[in-house]
């Protein structure tokens, strides 16, 4: 992992007798997008705030760039960028102050911010917005003012938090527009989700995580292929008891019931959608395995709360 623009290895995060990080190790290699993916408490944000040198690990550590944190936290944080779940815009500051007071953070002259700001405004597509304030701002268009902050310093590498929660899909595909943006001109970005059609979309590698342990990694195609089947077909209409110790069970590898939907997991999906399709009490959908069909399996269809 030498050649990491950043590397956690064997982190340990303990709260009282709950370990929320748990021996987990993952780097991030120049110019590429590493996805963190897992149920809610499993440790993602606690990852990321290790990161950042704002939690400190009981044991382990992380290293950035050369340096190590928390010792070279000031070095390693003049190159990171980060979006927050949660927006931290001034309420009182219009949009290009709000990028002039943060590049001051980071002890850049006036001169040099003013001259980004225009630049910053332009690829967040908030150049007419220039002199408005976040409460006047629709929802993605905050959380894009919020990557153009982050954009600040020219960071070498994103740390984004679940940026795009709470977008409508109008204002979430711009946001992943401008991120592919970032990723072809050669930045690194970490990115939490909870959309496993983000995570595809974006992400080189996904790290999977549950209970602070990682459970899986590889690129989106290499984890479906070894834990899933490839064809999926969802049948409802009927009785899901029924439905999924019948004879149609005989036919998939791997059967799963969740409310009044039965999804079977099969090599070959044909034989299962001949009989469907002499049923018309039955409803059905086939489709190619994806993400969401991975993270569910690994992580279990039990809802979490928040930890």
């Amino acid at each position: 992992m030498s050649d990491a623009f950043l590397a956690c290895h064997q982190l340990v995060k303990r709260y009282g007798e709950s370990t929320v990080v748990d021996d987990l190790s993952f780097d991030i290699r120049p110019g590429e997008c590493l996805g963190v993916i897992g149920p809610n408490g499993a440790g993602k944000t606690t990852t990321l705030r290790m990161c950042l040198g704002l939690t400190a690990p009981d044991s382990g550590r992380v290293e950035a760039f050369g340096l190590r944190m928390p010792g070279d936290a000031h070095a390693i944080k003049a190159q990171l960028g980060v979006v927050t779940q949660f927006d931290s815009l001034d309420p009182d500051f219009t949009c290009a102050e709000n990028l002039l007071v943060f590049g001051r953070y980071f002890g850049m002259r006036s001169a040099d911010i003013r001259a980004r700001v225009p630049q910053l405004l332009e690829f967040a597509a908030l150049s007419h917005k220039a002199d408005a304030k976040p409460g006047q701002l629709s929802g993605g268009m905050r959380r894009r003012l919020s990557l153009a902050r982050a954009l600040v310093n020219d960071p070498r590498l994103l740390l984004l938090d679940e940026p795009t929660t709470g977008l409508d899909p109008q204002a979430r595909h711009l946001m992943w527009e401008r991120l592919q943006q970032l990723l072809q001109q050669g930045k690194s970005i970490l990115l939490t989700t909870h959309f496993m059609d983000e995570a595809e979309r974006l992400c080189d590698r996904l790290l999977v995580i549950d209970h602070g342990r990682k459970i899986a990694e590889g690129t989106p195609r290499e984890l479906i292929g070894a834990h899933l089947e490839p064809d999926v077909v969802e049948v409802y209409g009927g009785d899901a008891r029924t439905v999924s110790s019948g004879s149609l069970a005989a036919l998939a590898s791997r059967v799963e019931v969740s409310g009044e939907t039965v999804f079977f997991y099969a090599r070959d999906a044909a034989p299962l959608m001949q009989v469907l399709a002499h049923d018309h009490t039955l409803r059905s959908l086939h489709r190619p395995a994806n993400l969401e069909d991975l993270f569910l399996k690994l992580t279990g269809r039990q809802i979490r709360e928040d930890a």
